[in-house]
């Protein structure tokens, strides 16, 4: 079972964010995907929001750092660590931009790129760059697939769908991985559908543990209905952490403790399949987070392949 984290500062919900992140910057994202990247861990993730609506500014705030420009600037301060998307929402683009950018990315990082995509939640978003929020859905699935044409190894892609027709158009950088892989986010019975059937991972949204087998369950249902046998890897994002014990309040959602007993509790994500964990660790400043981070490579992740 693999593990990876979201990047703290490049999205500062208050759903998630920390304090010190409020005022961190570039300096800080680089040296937490350093550390990310020294402990082990397989990719360091960015979202994606656009313009946020007056309405949701307070819950969400307008800080989301754009998460090409931000991947590709980690890109150049790391060498091993994978680069994830999760997620973009490419149905606010053409797909031709898209690929345009994802290609470069890869060829840019040495082919390190993961492309997480989503449906979107923000209809002011959509409505503002011209996109229909009411069949967002729809148009994913069509992204997706002129992603694929798009991203793949032809430098003159084909793509002939309702939304999207292009032929004939080259692109060059290609990407390095022949395949890109895409990971599918969401928790809806559209989203498991869309990521059975054209993702090659799944990437939730927050589900709790005790729900989460049901949805893997219904994943490799409808794959195997549709007689998919090509690798896919099944995604899960832990509860908060805190390797050790905490000397301050880190909340009652926070699985918190010594190595072992949190590589115990984690060790029930790969009895469901999980094959990728997203971690995220609760910090009071960014040196205490790298401390996480690096506990967590060096004393937690060594025990998560033990037998019970």
């Amino acid at each position: 079972m693999r593990y990876g984290i979201q990047l703290p500062v490049q999205s500062q919900s208050t759903l998630y964010t920390e304090p010190w992140e409020t005022t961190a910057g570039p300096e800080d994202l680089v040296e937490v995907a350093r550390a990310a990247e020294a402990a082990g861990f397989a990719y360091v993730a960015a979202c994606d929001h656009v313009a946020i609506p007056r309405r949701l500014a307070a819950a969400m705030s307008t800080v989301w750092y754009d998460p090409v420009a931000t991947l590709a600037h980690l890109a150049a301060h790391t060498r091993t660590v994978g680069l994830l998307t999760h997620v973009a929402v490419v149905g606010l683009r053409h797909p031709l931009l898209s690929a345009k950018q994802y290609a470069t990315l890869d060829r840019l990082s040495g082919g390190r790129l993961v492309l997480g995509v989503g449906a979107g939640h923000v209809r002011e978003e959509f409505e503002a760059l011209g996109a229909d929020f009411g069949r967002r859905g729809a148009l994913l699935d069509e992204t997706i697939d002129a992603l694929r044409a798009a991203l793949g190894p032809e430098e003159f892609p084909e793509h002939h769908g309702k939304r999207y027709d292009f032929q004939d158009l080259g692109q060059r950088p290609r990407p390095v991985q022949p395949r890109v892989p895409l990971w599918v986010g969401g928790s809806s019975e559209p989203a498991l559908r869309r990521a059975a059937l054209k993702g090659d991972g799944w990437l939730p949204q927050g589900d709790p543990r005790e729900r989460l087998a049901e949805k893997t369950g219904r994943i490799r249902a409808l794959r195997e209905e549709a007689g998919l046998r090509t690798p896919f890897t099944y995604g899960a994002i832990a509860e908060p952490l805190y390797v050790g014990r905490p000397a301050w309040d880190v909340g009652r959602r926070t699985l918190a403790g010594a190595p072992q007993a949190l590589a115990e509790s984690l060790r029930a994500y790969r009895a469901m399949g999980v094959g990728q964990l997203q971690v995220r660790f609760r910090s009071r400043s960014r040196t205490e987070l790298i401390d996480q981070i690096a506990a967590f490579g060096a004393e937690v992740a060594p025990r998560l392949h033990e037998e019970e």
